[in-house]
């Protein structure tokens, strides 16, 4: 798969990054750059290789599971700037 400067043009648009258009050829040069580093990984053989969050084996700290002082929604709330009916109110950003 190969991306033009068009696609790049597109990808920054849905991202909301102001990319100018003479910096759009190496943008696209960036993507395609990505997109032959994810090639190589995929011909890399895994199988039977178990998932692992560190290199060297080591288990997750782990905390306990435990109820905490909740269930204080005055509280909560006294510091919210418009607070309505025992919730959080906020403006409308979605048209």
């Amino acid at each position: 798969m190969s991306i033009d400067i068009a696609t790049a043009a597109k990808v920054a648009k849905l991202a909301r990054i102001k990319v100018e258009n003479h910096d759009l050829p190496a943008l696209a040069e960036e993507f395609n750059a990505i997109l032959g580093f994810i090639e190589q990984l995929e011909e890399v053989d895994v199988e039977g290789v178990e998932p692992m969050v560190s290199v060297t084996p080591m288990p997750l700290p782990r905390r306990e599971d435990v109820v905490t002082d909740g269930n204080q929604p005055q509280k909560v709330l006294s510091n919210a700037p418009d607070a309505r009916e025992g919730f959080f109110s906020v403006p409308k950003v979605v048209e």
